[in-house]
């Protein structure tokens, strides 16, 4: 399973109103930090079907979800439950300090 590309237009449908938790990966094509933690957001894509939904949003073509998020930093991992932000991660991190956070919600 591959991440979900999450959009502003998606966002509402596909995130707030999600009956999972969901964990977003805000990045850029042009964020270092984005491409190391890419595989790991890949990985918990799989690891987690049907328990979360793991996702990403382009910054740069997104700005509005990023900017109502306070999101000024990437890579930031948001997780929301219950259409609200559970955690947050700010910068590449070990893959299990996002399933720590991740399982905490769930």
């Amino acid at each position: 399973m591959k991440p979900v590309i999450f959009t502003d237009e998606t966002f509402e449908t596909e995130v707030l109103k999600s009956e999972l938790p969901v964990l977003i990966d805000f990045w850029a094509v042009w964020c270092g930090p984005c491409k190391m933690i890419a595989p790991i957001v890949e990985e918990l894509a799989a690891e987690y079907e049907g328990k979360a939904k793991i996702g990403k949003l382009d910054v740069d073509d997104n700005q509005q979800t990023a900017i109502k998020y306070g999101v000024r930093s990437i890579p930031t991992l948001l997780i929301f439950k219950g259409g609200e932000v559970k955690d947050t991660i700010i910068g590449a991190v070990p893959k299990a300090q996002i399933v720590q956070k991740l399982n905490a919600v769930l």
